[in-house]
């Protein structure tokens, strides 16, 4: 699939800003905020350090509380202490409020915030102690609790919009009147509001549940790595690795774009992080290849929503999906090997077939920085990802690997690079920048661990899961469509995290009652939800894209869309064969052979949705059977890509047969019209 562009003189492709798009680490919306400076900024470097450190000694066990042991609830309210005061002063109220200065209504909530963080800290240990959490729990317990759950709805609009709000909030109180008739399946135990409040703000199971607890023991550690690599360079290697690697394709931009954000967004886990960073430097250079501004937007939108996707380090959901199945984070980056790997492989694929049918050429080789120069000056890298890599799988100490492999970075970092060595100011940007970051995460996952708290306040799970059941018939595939489409709609207005969230509590049950495999169903409802990213009328990533690309918002957000077509295909497989997220006997064999089918299919449904099949040619040069072909060419990969047994009532065999049945006339049809076209004189061709 390669197109090598003849080298000439000119002036070599190097991306040099190590620090690019390290000012938003995290997925959530681009909102209007303020930069923190003077005494504030140094309050949240303060701030962000302790938080730092509290993660250290929790994780590691250092005991810097000398003859006392902190409660696993008391170091979750430490965190909130610190970190979600600073929501109300980063995140303005209103369109109107002031950037360049903190109003004094915002310092009211930081310090009531932080005034009711503490006091429920203070108290969590007696709470465990007599059981506040179910009844019982003193008034000034109470009064607590209510104002930490006012802010923590405010600190989710703030965050999260008013549509994280508003889909939030309703079933955070609905444990008040739940056993209202208009309830209908929603109807449960109903409860008083004391009791809400003690079960939201003690228990485990709500603000103190599995959000907040994936952030304090996983998340910190992993978002730290995460910006120490790009203030370490590692941004500008990882890009100009692609480019050397990739550059010479035909419509090379495009695939060093792809193969760039994999890269990045294997370390990041950051959508937002992977546009800001990879689309400065990909996408002027795709436009100057030949592709329109809205495209190129596009391919740099579908490339870093991967992000999220790509292990060893995925975003924040994948650490509440540990959290939720109860196992080991290794388990869910192991599990997303295969979708991330047929991810890339199908916008690699998209690419490939449209820079063939427009003949878009590669970048010449005299422009691009050389493989052994890229490796040479960023080689310590590869060592520090080992080391990650064997902590989670190896040793599986998920909650240690980051802060090992960051430590290892930093030190290699001072001996072997002069640009990117750190000062005491670097210092200060890691602390602001991890701050921000944290205050973002913990604005969104506190408030959302509510909703969590709400439905097992109520116990209506089980029930509605039967519900749902029943109005699936008990039919897997049409469930699995319904799941679909409702975390398609949800993540229109939630993050990918809080989409996930949602569906994990109301619909996994019973996709899980019909037997399917959990991890696969996770999974299944993560990618949905991710999907968003590219999506409109939201789409996030696609907006931001535009905005580097210099092309209309939503244009693009249809042309990602378009794009990434493939990747809407990508869910189904792996919940109908399990193998595909390495789950199951003989998972490793069996998920590589499906591996090796679903590319395969994917070739030709990218094929037949770009109008340009590999090893056969551009289809405008069938005439008239152009579409009918190219729909015959996406029904046929889909088929061969599609796993058999499991709930698909036909076998590997028979699936694979019936695929190859429809895709082998159809590809000898194409290559005899193409051949034949080729054949007419010039003059006689259609203009």
């Amino acid at each position: 699939m390669s197109d090598n562009a003849a080298a000439a003189p000119a002036k070599r492709i190097e991306f040099d800003d190590p620090h690019a798009g390290i000012g938003n680490m995290q997925e959530a919306e681009v909102t209007r905020v303020r930069t923190l400076r003077g005494g504030w900024r140094w309050a949240l470097v303060v701030a962000t350090a302790a938080t730092i450190l509290l993660c250290i000694n929790q994780q590691f066990s250092l005991r810097f509380f000398i003859d006392y042991t902190q409660l696993n609830t008391e170091y979750f309210y430490l965190l909130i202490a610190l970190m979600l005061p600073f929501t109300f002063l980063i995140f303005p109220g209103t369109e109107s409020a002031p950037l360049n200065r903190i109003p004094w209504y915002d310092l009211v909530l930081a310090v009531a915030t932080f005034a009711a963080s503490i006091w429920l800290m203070l108290n969590v240990r007696k709470a465990a102690q007599f059981g506040w959490e179910s009844d019982g729990a003193p008034q000034n317990v109470i009064i607590a609790g209510l104002v930490m759950w006012v802010m923590l709805m405010e600190a989710l609009r703030r965050t999260g919009g008013w549509s994280l709000l508003l889909s939030v909030l309703p079933f955070t109180v609905y444990p008040l009147f739940a056993e209202a008739k208009w309830l209908g399946p929603f109807r449960g135990s109903q409860v008083t509001l004391d009791q809400a409040t003690a079960y939201h703000v003690l228990s485990g199971e709500s603000l103190l549940g599995i959000p907040i607890q994936a952030f304090a023991d996983t998340v910190i550690g992993f978002l730290v790595f995460g910006t120490a690599l790009m203030m370490t360079g590692a941004g500008k290697f990882f890009i100009n690795l692609a480019f050397a690697m990739c550059g010479t394709f035909r419509g090379g931009a495009a695939k060093v774009c792809i193969f760039a954000s994999g890269l990045l967004g294997m370390m990041s886990g950051s959508i937002i992080s992977n546009v800001l960073t990879a689309g400065t430097m990909t996408i002027p250079v795709m436009k100057k290849s030949g592709f329109r501004a809205s495209y190129a937007g596009a391919i740099e939108a579908c490339a870093s929503t991967g992000a999220v996707l790509a292990p060893p380090v995925m975003g924040a959901t994948a650490f509440v999906i540990a959290q939720f199945l109860n196992v080991s984070y290794a388990e869910v980056a192991v599990a997303a090997i295969i979708p991330a790997a047929l991810y890339y492989i199908g916008l690699f694929m998209q690419v490939d077939s449209y820079a063939a049918r427009h003949g878009l050429k590669g970048i010449p080789r005299a422009e691009l920085p050389r493989v052994m120069d890229t490796i040479k000056a960023g080689w310590y890298y590869v060592f520090v990802i080992a080391l990650l890599i064997v902590m989670l799988l190896y040793f599986k100490r998920e909650s240690h690997a980051p802060f090992y492999a960051t430590a290892l970075l930093l030190v290699l970092n001072q001996l072997f690079s002069r640009d990117t060595r750190w000062t005491l100011a670097t210092i200060g940007k890691f602390l602001e920048v991890n701050g921000r970051t944290f205050v973002e995460l913990v604005g969104i996952l506190a408030g959302c661990g509510l909703l969590i708290g709400a439905f097992s306040m109520t116990g209506v799970v089980s029930s509605l899961a039967n519900d749902l059941l029943t109005l699936a018939g008990d039919n897997a595939l049409l469930l699995l469509a319904m799941c679909a489409f409702t975390s398609l709609i949800l993540g229109l207005g939630l993050t990918t995290t809080a989409c996930y969230i949602f569906l994990a509590i109301l619909v996994a049950p019973a996709l899980e009652k019909l037997g399917l495999n959990r991890m696969a169903v996770h999974m299944f409802i993560f990618y949905w939800g991710m999907l968003s990213s590219i999506t409109p009328p939201v789409a996030i990533a696609s907006f931001a894209a535009a905005g580097i690309a210099g092309s209309p918002a939503m244009k693009t957000g249809w042309e990602s869309m378009w794009v990434g077509s493939i990747i809407y295909f990508i869910p189904f497989f792996f919940v109908l064969n399990p193998a595909l997220v390495l789950q199951g006997p003989s998972p490793y064999l069996a998920g590589l052979g499906l591996l090796a089918l679903a590319a395969f299919g994917t070739l030709f449904i990218c094929g037949g949705i770009q109008g340009y099949q590999a090893f056969v040619g551009d289809l405008r040069g069938t005439g008239p059977l152009e579409w009918p072909l190219r729909v015959l060419l996406v029904i046929g990969g889909f088929v061969v890509a599609t796993p058999g047994g499991g709930i698909n009532p036909l076998s590997q065999l028979q699936v694979t047969s019936m695929g190859l049945a429809i895709l082998a006339p159809t590809v000898l049809v194409a290559l005899f019209m193409i051949r034949r076209q080729s054949l007419v004189p010039n003059q006689l061709r259609t203009p």
